[in-house]
């Protein structure tokens, strides 16, 4: 069969990759994919990206199953376009999208619906929303109402942060922000795969989304990522399914939009185990994707069909034993303006316990050459967190990129821990 991915990252080359070890799958296309995908025998770039064209290439080439990796497509409701056409796709529509396209909509549904989150207020007017601030001091976060690349949120520890933040994200017309209370603790990546009715976790784990090792200086779209989350114990896997998940769902079906596809809440843990939700995603995490998918033992062809039939009831998830923990290499100027066109030297061999996921790469004239601001994911499996984290660092020092940037310490609350 073949098989369509949507995106160009490091979460679609992982899902790509995962997909075409199906014994059921003859070709893996991604759309538009990266240079990555475009090394791999396995998989075939494919240069489209609007919605209705996908469409078209879909049945021209009799694609039995469509995956969509990011969220702008899904905002832009590209899983409504394949299901008018009567095509297999695995996302959430447009409407159930909103959790993630905008944070008003989904803090709204959540206060609706009792699920924990912070104490927030949305904003159009600059002026109300510097007032706010004023009024309840810092720490506070700002965050943008729409897409931005999972770099649209400020944690501000000053004044003068928080408000420049809402004058940078209220400076655009129809712009709005949510200004949320500061909830201390320690965050975790908890994706689940949903059929509108069935839910299925995957494995935890957990981001690392400053740019600095020491969890300094500013946000970014993710610099690392490691599975399982030692901070997601049993009792609070538990609370969350009860208190957090299994709410969604039933309150996306309430209201008209029954949520299928992949469904990620950030969560905020306290001291004491109980966790919040500091947002929701509609897709895979990224870099999570990486790790997760590097300890996916299951098909996840079959699962994913499972899943377009409203059957994930009957289906239980395979894991490799041992933790997988994946290293960003960014390149020079991210998260701000990065750098592209530095040529990536050669990449360590793929192994059994290595992969390095392409997530902003493009061949050009036959050489490598980095594109985008997070350029590769370095991933690897050990039996340990610091294992794992020696060997992705051994095969990241391997790479040689002018400006590249990483962090070191990837997983060391786990270590710590």
């Amino acid at each position: 069969m073949k098989v369509l991915v949507i995106g160009g990252g490091g979460r679609e080359h992982a899902l790509a990759w995962k997909l075409a070890q199906s014994e059921r799958v003859q070709t893996v296309f991604v759309a538009p994919g990266n240079g990555g995908t475009a090394g791999d025998a396995h998989l075939r770039n494919v240069p489209i990206a609007d919605p209705q064209a996908l469409a078209d290439f879909a049945v021209a080439e009799k694609v039995a199953l469509t995956v969509v990796g990011p969220e702008a497509p899904l905002a832009a409701g590209v899983v409504d376009v394949f299901r008018a056409r009567g095509l297999r796709i695995f996302g959430p529509t447009r409407a159930a999208a909103q959790l993630e396209s905008s944070k008003a909509f989904a803090k709204d549904f959540m206060q609706r619906h009792g699920i924990p989150t912070a104490l927030y207020m949305s904003f159009e007017d600059a002026a109300a929303a510097h007032a706010h601030v004023e009024r309840h001091g810092v720490p506070i976060v700002v965050k943008a109402d729409g897409l931005a690349a999972g770099k649209g949120v400020v944690v501000a520890t000053t004044a003068d942060e928080a408000h420049a933040a809402i004058d940078a994200m209220l400076g655009t017309p129809g712009g709005r922000v949510v200004i949320e209370e500061f909830m201390a603790g320690e965050e975790a990546s908890f994706i689940v795969l949903c059929d509108g009715t069935n839910v299925l976790p995957l494995a935890t784990s957990q981001d690392h989304k400053r740019i600095f090792d020491g969890d300094q200086g500013p946000n970014t779209g993710g610099m690392g990522a490691y599975s399982p989350a030692p901070v997601v114990t049993p009792n609070v896997h538990a609370k969350v399914m009860h208190e957090i998940v299994q709410p969604t769902l039933a309150g996306m079906a309430r209201e008209g939009h029954p949520f299928t596809g992949f469904l990620y809440a950030g969560l905020m843990i306290d001291a004491q185990g109980q966790p919040r939700t500091v947002e929701f995603n509609c897709r895979l995490g990224d870099p999570e994707a990486e790790v997760i998918l590097m300890r996916l033992k299951s098909d996840l062809f079959e699962v994913l069909m499972r899943a377009t039939e409203g059957q994930l009831a009957s289906v239980e998830l395979q894991w490799d034993r041992r933790v997988a923990l994946g290293i960003v290499m960014a390149a020079a100027g991210y998260p701000g303006t990065p750098r592209k066109g530095e040529v990536v030297g050669r990449l360590p061999a793929a192994r059994e316990d290595l992969q390095v996921f392409h997530a902003a790469t493009e061949l050009v004239d036959g050489r490598l050459q980095s594109s985008g601001g997070r350029v590769l994911c370095v991933t690897a499996l050990a039996d340990s967190v610091r294992v794992a984290q020696q060997k992705a660092l051994e095969a990241v020092q391997q790479i040689q990129f002018d400006g590249a940037q990483w962090r070191s310490d990837i997983g060391h609350r786990a270590i710590r821990a």
